[in-house]
This record gives C-alpha cells, structure tokens and sequence, in this order.
C-alpha cells in the first residue's frame, strides 16, 4: 500500500481565505494582521477585548483539552497529529473548536525530527510557512537574544562599570540552527577594539531563556518587566547582574513586539489553529504561548493544545508551571501512544516494531498505565488514551491496549487521524466530551511553599516515582544560591 507523503497532502489542500477562517470564531479582517492569504497575526485588540478586560462575562473560557503522551521513542508517539485530528474531529461533532499549537524550531526541521505541523491528513496549514520561517517571530526571538548579549559585552568593553566578571557570564547567544561548532567557542578576539576576549557558546533560538519569557507574558508591560529580571551574569563579587541593570529590556521588547501577537492559521479541514512560541520541553516548559491558549480559550467551546515530550515531563510542566501561573485549569487529558512505541517500551528492536510481539507489548504497557496513573490520581484530571493507529496494528494487540487501559478505570480509543482526518477522530472527540463533563480533584504536583528540595521531592516520588532526591555538593550549593536570591518559591522546571 502506498501513502502520500505529508507536503503532497498539504499541497494539494484547498485553504479558505485566513479572513473566512478567522469569522468562524468571531473575528473579523480589522482584527487580523494578514501575512499574505494564508496566515495572519492577532491584533491585540482582540487580547485586550477578549481576555484581558473582561471579555470573560461576553465569553466565558472553553474547556482546555491537554494532549500529551507515553515517554517518546524513535518509533514515534504522534502527538501533534493527534491534537489536530481530535480538533477537527471535534468540529466535525459540531463543536466550536481552536487549535493551539508550538511553532517548530528550524534546526530540527533540517535534521532528524522533522516538522511540527501534524502528519498525513491530519495537518496545520500552509505546512512549508509553519516549518519554515512562517511570521518572523523566531528570528525576532533570536535578534533580542543577541542584542542582549552585545549589550553585555560592549558593557564590559566601555569600561565595566558594574564589575561583571567574565568568568560568570551565564547569558549566551542564539541561533536557529543545529549548529554544533558553535556550542562552545572563544570570541572578542582581533585586538583591544574587538572587545573583551571571552569563552562564550551558541544555543539554539528555542532554547533561549527569551523564548520561555515570551510564551509566559501577558502583555508588552508584563514582557518587558519579565525580561528586564533575566540574569546574564554575576559580578566579581557574586552578585547577580540582569537586563534591567544594562538598561536592555526597552530594546528588546521592541524587537518583541509583533512576535507577542498569536499567529492564526488552519487545519486542512479549516479548523482554526493558533500556533505561537515554542520552548523545547528537553530544558524549558514546552508549551505554546500562554496568550494563545486563553485567547483559544475565549474563542471555541474547546481548545486543543500539547505538551512536549511524555507527560512526566511535559504534561508535568504544563500543569506545574503553566497551569499555575495563567490560572489555567484542564478538562480532560489525552494520553498518546502507538503500539510500536509501547513494543519498543518493551525491549523489542526498532527494526522489528512493526511485527505483532505480544511479549513486547506486556512487557512495554506499563509506561503507558503509569502515565495514566500519574494524570487520574496526581492532578486528579480525567484521561483517555488515544491509540494512534498504523498499519500494521492488530486487532488482537489493540484490544489488549484497551482491555489493560479499563482495568484502570480509563478508555482506550483507536485514533485514525494520519490517514482519516477528523473522521478518524470522531471517537476519540466523543469520549473527549463525556469524560469532561466528568467530577475531576484537580491539583498540583508539588506546592510553591517549600524549599525548593521539598518540591524536587514531591515531583521525583509522586510523578517520576524515585524513593526522593539526592543532591550532589553542586547541586545543593546552587539551591543555597537560588534560595539566596529569593527564587525558592518558584515552580522547578525539569531538565
């Protein structure tokens, strides 16, 4: 059997207008910044009207639909295809949907991962934009990155007037690209006019701390004071030197500006789908924009959104740290696996996953089963696992999944959305409705009082369930510090 490839599928789409898109969800062209037919950024007016005054009592929030998954392998989970095919099953339901959804990184895009935009005839369009450069916001991330870390350097060059020391530069500079040759480099060389020479590094733009800033701010005045409180470095005396002390923050946010505006696009069964940031889930929160998911949030009866990487780390985040501070709360979670990854959980190799392994499959379920305990009866969510369907999938094995998944009091549901669309997940969006009208005990992993151990502590036993934490000398001398510093009562993001 032969397939199309995802680009043909999406080439051969038929997009509306973004303009008709965006009146399916009570917009209209004055609220758009268009970026050409297809793609278009949110004006913040609709913010300011929809959300932030009190747009709450003309729309009250949707329910958040969190899509997350078992820990990921080569075989592939196929969560963000899942997301758009649960969406547009659900509109397909006649629910009033939006999608919201990462940009991807154009580093990966050009490796091994591959794009961000869905899969097979469950796909965000226009594809090739999405996974490319689509409306700046990267490149604008990227240039903010930088002119802090020149403003950094020319302050030591005129004459160091805050006493940084070279040697506790934190901040580095951004690209976005794989690029290893510029992880670790020596820069500021060619003389005494070339400024300070240093040991210095590249990372890459969605791992830059000013992408996590951008995904988490309210607003311009809420991002300008979270970027103005970034750290860059220490001075001799060891005392933190931040943005705000290089009078950075104001040049920033201004490079920032149109990147803070949500980007609108489609699913090709015109879903609308708002896609904006992308922290990588591997070192930051791993969640799109927190104003993208409460505008989604006032403008459909349900939002669809995702978490990077398993739900122990992403899931966890999103809750923990997101959840927390937009005062978000989930209606349902739907946790994502194949039967090739639970095989491959299950010690078969990657070259044999496509061949019915019963052993493998006993073996490899209970990292799916654990992940469902950790979302009924650690945040005390409502959950239903989508098994993402291949084609060589066997009956015998995918009624196991669903036999093992009820004895926990959970449904197992047969997602076909690569090679069906919405169609393929209708059923999936019809248990995605019950269960959230279900009683849910929400709560979080861990509470902002304790130390900052105490939380490292109640996320390794209750989510990743180790007997507790040990911290190297290391380790415990950078809590002392943070504590110092007064940051013990922040969420922990997990590495």
């Amino acid at each position: 059997m032969s397939f199309k490839t995802d680009i043909e599928i999406a080439q051969e789409a038929s997009p509306l207008k973004i303009t008709e898109v965006a009146k399916s969800i009570g917009l209209s062209e004055d609220d758009l910044e268009l970026y050409g037919k297809y793609k278009a950024k949110i004006s913040p007016d609709v913010m300011k009207r929809k959300v932030t005054e009190g747009g709450a009592a003309d729309a009250p929030d949707g329910k958040l639909i969190l899509v997350t998954a078992i820990n990921p392998t080569p075989a592939g989970e196929g969560k963000t295809t899942t997301s758009v095919g649960l969406a547009d099953g659900l509109t397909r339901l006649g629910m009033k949907t939006v999608l919201a959804l990462r940009e991807p990184s154009l580093g990966p895009v050009f490796g091994v991962k591959g794009g961000a935009a869905g899969g097979g005839y469950a796909q965000v369009i226009p594809m090739e934009d999405i996974n490319l450069h689509f409306t700046g916001d990267f490149h604008a991330i990227g240039a903010a990155n930088n002119l802090l870390a020149a403003m950094l350097d020319n302050h030591i060059q005129q004459g160091n007037a805050l006493g940084i020391d070279p040697r506790q530069i934190t901040w580095r500079r951004a690209v976005d690209m794989n690029d290893r040759q510029l992880r670790f480099i020596v820069d500021g060389l060619g003389g005494k006019a070339n400024g300070v020479p240093r040991e210095d590094g590249f990372d890459i733009t969605v791992a830059s701390e000013i992408m996590a800033v951008l995904c988490l701010a309210s607003d311009i005045p809420d991002l300008k004071k979270r970027l103005g409180r970034i750290i860059v470095g220490f001075t001799y005396s060891g005392t933190p030197v931040t943005a705000h002390d290089l009078k950075a923050e104001g040049a920033m946010t201004a490079l920032l500006k149109d990147a803070l505006k949500p980007n609108l696009v489609q699913t090709l069964e015109h879903t609308p789908t708002l896609i904006h940031g992308g922290p990588f889930a591997n070192i930051a929160h791993g969640c799109n924009s927190v104003q993208a998911t409460r505008l989604a949030l006032k403008l459909g009866d349900y939002c669809v959104t995702e978490a990077g990487f398993g739900a122990d780390l992403g899931a966890e985040k999103f809750i923990d740290i997101k959840c927390r501070m937009a005062g978000l709360v989930p209606s349902a979670v739907v946790i994502v696996a194949t039967l090739r990854a639970i095989k491959h959980h299950g010690g078969a190799a990657k070259t044999e996953l496509s061949k019915p392994d019963p052993a493998a499959l006993e073996k490899g379920i209970p990292n799916l089963l654990q992940h469902v305990d950790n979302i009924k009866n650690v945040y005390g969510l409502p959950c239903v696992v989508a098994i993402n369907a291949f084609p060589t999938d066997t009956e015998d094995e995918i009624e196991f999944i669903k036999v093992k998944c009820a004895e926990y009091g959970v449904k197992a549901v047969l997602s076909e959305v690569w090679e069906k669309g919405g169609a393929g997940g209708e059923e999936l969006a019809k248990e995605v409705i019950r269960i959230c009208d279900e009683p849910a005990d929400f709560r979080f992993s861990y509470e902002l009082e304790g130390s900052i151990e105490d939380k490292l502590n109640d996320l390794c036993r209750k989510v990743y369930h180790a007997d507790g934490v040990n911290l190297t000398p290391a380790a415990a001398k950078q809590a002392a510090k943070l504590t110092e510093l007064g940051f013990d009562r922040l969420p922990v993001c997990v590495a």
